[in-house]
């Protein structure tokens, strides 16, 4: 009988990706996830005029929960943004954005910018005092218990959304009174 070399171990191929982890359905993944109670921040850009002779840019802006420190040295920020939102577009285009930490007192604010199929988001900011910040243009919202300029430094695409890590270029803590606005079991909350 000839010499004949053994036959290759077949490939190890990995199992077909599935929509969801294996036995965990939206409802509850979504169910465990809302016993995590999150601060609430608004993510503010502004959007330039599409043509210089064209009508002015506008302010935009974003309820998130999804905001945490990254690193202290470079000072980093990351904001969790669902694809295809019209701030994860934004920020696609232009790096330059800002965070304001909600006061228990701007559950109205956060509520605001939360709504699905707004008409206009220079509508939502007309009623709230804000200023606009220097390094990036950005609405900071008043009251706010802090207030951040970001740019960013990286987008990671992760599932559904893109973690955008953001180089904070300014960090401010007004005077701001009370405690945080949480978002805790589907409601905003307060502590206490």
């Amino acid at each position: 009988m000839p010499n004949t070399p053994p036959a290759a171990p077949a490939p190890i191929t990995a199992p077909p990706v599935a929509g969801h982890a294996e036995g965990v359905s939206n409802d509850e993944f979504r169910a465990a996830m809302s016993r995590l109670a999150a601060g609430v921040v608004l993510v503010t850009a502004f959007e330039p005029p599409l043509a210089a002779d064209g009508p002015k840019g506008e302010d935009v802006g974003m309820t998130a929960t999804g905001f945490m420190s990254v690193s202290l040295d470079p000072p980093l920020v990351l904001v969790s943004l669902r694809t295809g939102a019209r701030m994860d577009e934004l920020l696609d285009e232009q790096p330059l954005w800002a965070v304001s930490v909600l006061s228990e007192s701007q559950r109205h604010i956060a509520g605001r910018f939360a709504m699905k199929g707004r008409i206009s988001d220079r509508l939502l900011f007309e009623d709230i005092p804000y200023v606009r910040g220097e390094a990036t243009g950005a609405a900071l919202v008043g009251g706010a218990l802090a207030t951040l300029e970001c740019r960013t430094e990286q987008r990671v695409p992760a599932g559904d959304h893109t973690l955008v890590i953001g180089r904070v270029l300014t960090a401010s803590v007004p005077s701001a009174e009370g405690g945080p606005l949480t978002y805790f079991r589907g409601r905003y909350r307060q502590l206490g």
